[in-house]
């Protein structure tokens, strides 16, 4: 099976980074499916109908979120209505909209795709180890799942990494979202797991993270707000790993993607 996932979609720069980008990718990569970090898809913070069915028109099959899922106030009926869509599976459990994987069939293809949210430094939610193991334990990779996906939505490289090592040789990538920078470290783990660490933002690079400079660098060098955080709109770089698996489910290859923007152009050959 061949899939790619692109990390955090910012604003309108990012969505035009996917719609610009992802057919052709998708094309000549020719991807089974394409999983995408949307928590900031929405000017910046959460999910809406219209900006979720913009990245499903594109190409996506699945959308994942994170710390802003819930940032919109009509993002919590699309949580709680799309299937395609999914929320952390560590928020407590019963008791939040939405879900936290599915099992999707892709081209034939049973995918199981998991999202998750980190605990250092962020919001605590529920223990996003027992979260993910519960999800692994449900659709197990090789016997129910053809291929299995860890979205690990952290601001600690060291948790990302340590759910990479808990999920090896049980998952096909594990990867991470939230610090909106691609890490250099795409590889596949002792058992076969691919992973990397921060798949990067699909947004405008010539920014803070995403956001235009001027209101982050106000708050970093007086320590007061000025205003919102506004989307950079520049153009916009399409960012993510490309992972190709085995008779297993596990990783015969990983790849980082990045084309467009500022960065310099990776395409898997």
């Amino acid at each position: 099976m061949k899939f790619a996932f692109f990390g955090d979609v910012v604003g309108r720069a990012g969505r035009n980074a996917v719609t610009r980008h992802l057919p052709h990718v998708r094309s000549k990569l020719g991807l089974d499916a394409v999983v995408i970090n949307a928590e900031n898809a929405a000017g910046g913070f959460g999910i809406t109908r219209a900006t979720a069915d913009e990245l499903f028109e594109a190409g996506a099959d699945v959308l994942t979120l994170g710390n802003h899922s819930f940032d919109q106030a009509q993002g919590i009926s699309v949580i709680e209505n799309e299937e395609r869509l999914l929320r952390p599976c560590n928020y407590p459990v019963g008791q939040v909209p939405g879900r936290g994987a599915g099992l999707f069939n892709v081209k034939g293809y049973n995918f199981l795709v998991i999202n998750v949210h980190g605990r250092v430094f962020m919001d605590a939610l529920d223990d996003p180890f027992i979260g993910v193991e519960r999800e692994l334990s449900a659709a197990p990779l090789g016997d129910v799942a053809d291929a299995v996906l860890v979205d690990i939505h952290a601001e600690a490289t060291s948790e990302k990494a340590a759910m990479g090592y808990f999920c090896d040789g049980r998952a096909s990538l594990v990867v991470g979202t939230h610090q909106h920078v691609p890490t250099a470290d795409a590889r596949i783990l002792p058992e076969g797991t691919a992973f990397q660490t921060d798949a990067g933002m699909c947004g405008d690079y010539n920014s803070i993270i995403g956001m235009e400079v001027e209101e982050p660098l106000r708050r970093f060098t007086t320590r007061i707000k000025g205003g919102r955080f506004t989307p950079a709109s520049g153009d916009g770089t399409l960012c993510g790993v490309y992972v190709e698996t085995d008779g297993k489910g596990l990783a015969k290859t990983v790849s980082p993607i990045r084309i467009g923007g500022q960065l310099s152009e990776i395409i898997p050959s």
